[in-house]
């Protein structure tokens, strides 16, 4: 440590970044956590906005008590699900595999709520007029609903990919093949037993921020209007 410190170096150098990209497989680490999280918020917007749309928009018996007991399995702490998750995964045969890391993740409760919230603010005008059209409600789904929660599905695919890109500890449970291993795991290499090389750690760390930085760059905009939105109620 420099003392007095210096918040701006004299001398700037890419020195570290040069050294963690060469001693450690960074680049296959960002593409196993791009891949990662790419296909887990996917597949969340998907399923989250099918379920929300059952759960806003379908009259079924039970609908809003089975939404209540759905719901309330976000109170259930992730710990406790960890072994039976574990367990169903090496019985699929899943573990040291990208299918381990993405579908359980897939699935989430508060972002059927999310989304739930968005179409319960869409006129049911919108929906009488497309089944007077001859719409099923795939169609309805697709071309009514979806269309008009873009900002809040945003949003959730923002939520989700900074969730993914930051998870360590699913990761290191499913996983025990470096060529396997996420960002978080990668940097959790660099901390050596006895010492820790604090700018190499630093370096990754950057490396590691950037996506999120991007993603959020580009996607404020309908991150701001769906937290705008996501208090509305038909």
């Amino acid at each position: 440590m420099v003392l007095p410190p210096e918040f701006i170096p004299s001398e700037p150098t890419t020195n570290n970044y040069e050294k963690v990209t060469q001693q450690f497989p960074m680049m296959r680490f960002l593409w196993n956590s791009i891949v990662v999280a790419v296909l887990t918020t996917i597949g969340q917007m998907i399923f989250s906005s099918m379920a929300a749309y059952a759960f806003a928009r379908m009259h079924f018996k039970g609908r809003d008590k089975l939404f209540l007991l759905y719901l309330a399995t976000m109170m259930v702490p992730t710990q406790v699900t960890m072994i039976p998750q574990f367990i169903l995964i090496k019985q699929f045969g899943w573990l040291d595999s990208y299918p381990g890391l993405i579908i359980p993740t897939m699935f989430a409760v508060f972002g059927t709520f999310l989304m739930r919230q968005a179409m319960l603010g869409i006129p049911r005008e919108l929906e009488e007029a497309a089944f007077m059209d001859g719409a099923n409600h795939f169609q309805v789904f697709y071309k009514v609903c979806l269309p008009l929660i873009k900002p809040m599905l945003a949003t959730l695919g923002i939520f989700t990919f900074m969730q993914s890109w930051n998870n360590f500890l699913w990761p290191l449970i499913v996983v025990s093949n470096e060529k396997l291993a996420t960002l978080p795991l990668g940097l959790s290499l660099l901390q050596g037993r006895w010492a820790t090389d604090w700018g190499l750690m630093m370096s990754g760390v950057v490396i590691s921020v950037l996506p999120i930085l991007i993603v959020y760059l580009f996607a404020q905009k309908y991150f701001i209007q769906g937290m705008t939105m996501s208090g509305m109620k038909e």
